[in-house]
C-alpha cells in the first residue's frame, strides 16, 4: 500500500497562493492580454518551456493570451551566415529587399514556429500568425532612410476574434504589408501596442531583460500615470531603449489598452505574478491605481 507524503509547508503556501489567486482568476475570466514575448528568454530552451506553460494556463482559466515576438538575434545570426552586409543610418539597420527576405524568413518561420510548437508541447492550441495573414496590419514606412521599416497605420483584429471563439492561442510575428502590397518589418514592440490597442485589451505585457522603469535612485516604480512618465521622459529619468517601450505603453493606453505592465521576462512565472498575483511584476502605467478594478 502507498504510504500518503507527509504534509510540508510548501504544500500549504502553494494552497494559500492559488485560494489568493481567485479574485483575480475570476477578474481576468475573458479578458485579452496580449504579451510581447522577446530577450534572452526567446533563446533559452527551458525559458521557453517555461514561457508556453505560463500561456496555457492563462488560456485554461478563461484569459485569451496573445503573444506577439521578437527575433533581433537570430535575424542578425541568419544575415551572417548568408553574409548580407547591412547598412545602417543613425545606428539602425537599413532594410532593403535582401534583407526583408530574411526577416520574413526568420520571423515568420523558424522563430514563430518554435514558439507554437513551445506551447502545443504544454498542451495549448497555438496559431502562428504574421500581421500580413487576414490583412491584420497594414503599414507605412516608419522612415524612408531605413527602407522597409513600417510603422502600423492601421489594424484590423476580427481574425484574432474568431481564433479566441477557437480557443486558440495566436502566435503573432511583427511584420506588416503596405498599400501597395510590399512587406514590412516592424518594431516587436510596436507591432504589440498597435494589436493590443485594435483589441481594446485589459493588458498589455512588454517582456524585457530589465525589472522595470527605475527612478532617480535606480528603484523599480511599481506604478506609474501617463503624466508620470512624460515627467520621468522629460528630466532624462528614463533613457536609452526604456523610451520607446515606454511610448509604445502611452500609445497603447491612448488606444484603449486598460494598463501596460513592462517587466522581466526573465523572472520565473513573470506573467503568472502579474496577473494572479497582489504582489504583481514590473512597473503597471495606467490611469488609475487600485490593481483590481470591476470588470468591464
Amino acid at each position: 500500500m502507498k504510504k500518503q507524503k507527509p504534509m510540508t509547508q510548501d504544500w500549504f503556501a502553494t494552497a494559500r497562493t492559488l485560494s489568493e489567486a481567485l479574485p483575480y482568476l475570476q477578474r481576468y475570466a475573458g479578458a485579452i492580454v496580449v504579451i510581447k514575448f522577446g530577450g534572452h528568454a526567446m533563446g533559452d530552451a527551458e525559458e521557453m518551456a517555461s514561457f508556453a506553460r505560463d500561456i496555457v494556463l492563462m488560456r485554461q482559466v478563461g484569459v485569451n493570451p496573445v503573444i506577439v515576438h521578437g527575433g533581433g538575434p537570430m535575424i542578425n545570426e541568419m544575415l551572417a551566415k548568408l553574409n548580407i552586409q547591412s547598412d545602417f543610418v543613425r545606428g539602425k539597420r537599413v532594410t532593403d529587399a535582401a534583407t526583408m527576405e530574411v526577416v520574413e524568413m526568420v520571423l515568420s518561420g523558424s522563430v514563430n514556429k518554435r514558439i507554437v510548437q513551445a506551447i502545443q508541447d504544454e498542451g495549448g492550441r497555438a496559431v502562428g500568425l504574421s500581421g500580413k495573414d487576414g490583412g491584420m496590419v497594414t503599414c507605412e514606412a516608419d522612415d524612408p532612410e531605413l527602407g522597409l521599416v513600417g510603422r502600423p497605420v492601421e489594424v484590423n483584429a476580427e481574425l484574432l476574434q474568431h481564433l479566441f471563439k477557437g480557443g486558440f492561442i495566436p502566435v503573432i510575428a511583427p511584420l506588416g504589408m503596405g498599400r501597395e502590397g510590399e512587406t514590412y518589418n516592424i518594431n516587436g514592440d510596436t507591432a504589440a501596442g498597435a494589436i493590443a490597442a485594435a483589441l481594446k485589451a485589459d493588458r498589455l505585457l512588454l517582456l524585457t531583460d530589465t525589472a522595470g522603469v527605475k527612478d532617480e535612485n535606480g528603484d523599480v516604480v511599481t506604478q506609474l500615470s501617463p503624466a508620470h512618465v512624460h515627467d520621468l521622459i522629460d528630466r532624462g529619468v528614463i533613457a536609452g531603449g526604456m523610451i520607446p517601450k515606454t511610448e509604445t505603453a502611452l500609445a497603447a493606453i491612448e488606444g484603449g489598452v486598460r494598463a501596460v505592465v513592462i517587466l522581466d521576462g526573465r523572472a520565473p512565472n513573470a506573467c503568472l505574478l502579474e496577473l494572479f498575483t497582489d504582489h504583481g511584476a514590473g512597473s503597471i502605467i495606467r490611469d488609475s491605481d487600485p490593481r483590481i478594478q470591476p470588470k468591464g
